[in-house]
């Protein structure tokens, strides 16, 4: 029994799809089941396909009742830049897992992390989420940490900017190698594993893209899609830190975001020394920019 988390959201819901694919092919009459909050924003297929338990996989109890007599999770910690504190917020999900995996025999999870074990210090979200896999490791579950670095998606939400103004900003050096990853390929890696009873253990999975493009490169292959310049421009965390805060994200959540920001461009983990991994991770920036970016600045 699969439990996916997050099941409306832009990693999670693609993953249901593959398991819910697979699980059709296979025409058993297997069911997954989802942890939703709304359970409205399912998909038809997916609230006619899977068992629903409604609320948060933060409640233990709705945790608890979801994972029973299940063996398998994908796991993933939903951005709150609302949250009072970045590592309390990953805690308060992470703790209910720990004890669901010790009490009711959960066997495998796949979760969603990020590059920079071993590297990364003091960077906000990406410091929680590996620590999250140590603390869920510790409990002696067979764990995949899926580790990507800066995710092409996150380019979405400057659309508006890119169709208006021909520009982007970023807080990184613009001609420094920033590696990228789609969620498509994010999803298709977790899918395949919840779907694979044979691996054990505890192992870190890079999805590293096929680019070792900078920002500036970016911009280049963006102005070559969107036929029209694009430029980059370069910003600081501050103002990072800044733009958060006027879109509601609370201090702390606010400054989680510009220390993540700081320690990628001080610290080099999402830069060129991580090599392409293409079994993981295919999708070029300029295939993601045709058959997604360049859509949502026609919007």
């Amino acid at each position: 029994m699969i439990v996916i988390t997050t099941p409306t959201g832009g990693i999670g819901r693609q993953v249901l799809d593959h398991v819910l694919d697979a699980l059709d092919a296979r025409d058993d009459g297997t069911a997954p089941r989802v942890i939703v909050r709304d359970p409205a924003r399912l998909s038809p297929r997916a609230r006619a396909r899977t068992e629903v338990f409604r609320g948060s996989h933060a409640d233990p109890e709705v945790l608890a009742a979801a994972c029973t007599g299940a063996d398998r999770v994908f796991w993933l910690v939903p951005p709150a830049p609302g949250a009072d504190s970045v590592e309390g917020h990953f805690r308060d999900f992470t703790l209910p897992l720990c004890e669901v995996i010790a009490q009711q025999g959960v066997a495998r999870v796949v979760a969603v992390s990020s590059l920079g074990r071993g590297v990364a210090k003091d960077a906000g979200p990406i410091s929680a989420s590996l620590a999250m896999d140590d603390r869920i490791a510790a409990t002696g579950v067979h764990y995949r940490a899926l580790c990507p670095p800066f995710l092409m998606e996150n380019l979405l939400g400057q659309a508006a900017a890119l169709r208006d103004t021909g520009e982007f900003r970023m807080a990184y050096a613009t001609d420094r190698v920033l590696r990228t990853c789609a969620t498509a390929d994010i999803a298709a890696t977790a899918a395949r594993l919840l779907l694979d009873d044979s691996w054990t253990g505890r192992a870190d999975v890079p999805l590293v893209g096929p680019d070792d493009l900078s920002p500036e490169g970016m911009a280049e292959v963006l102005s070559d899609v969107l036929g029209r310049p694009v430029r980059v421009r370069e910003t600081t965390p501050e103002a990072y830190r800044a733009s958060a805060l006027r879109f509601g994200a609370s201090e702390a959540g606010a400054q989680g975001l510009a220390d993540m920001a700081s320690a990628m461009d001080a610290q080099g983990f999402y830069g060129a020394t991580e090599p392409s991994t293409p079994d993981t991770a295919p999708t070029s920036f300029r295939r993601w920019c045709e058959e997604l970016l360049r859509p949502a600045t026609l919007a």
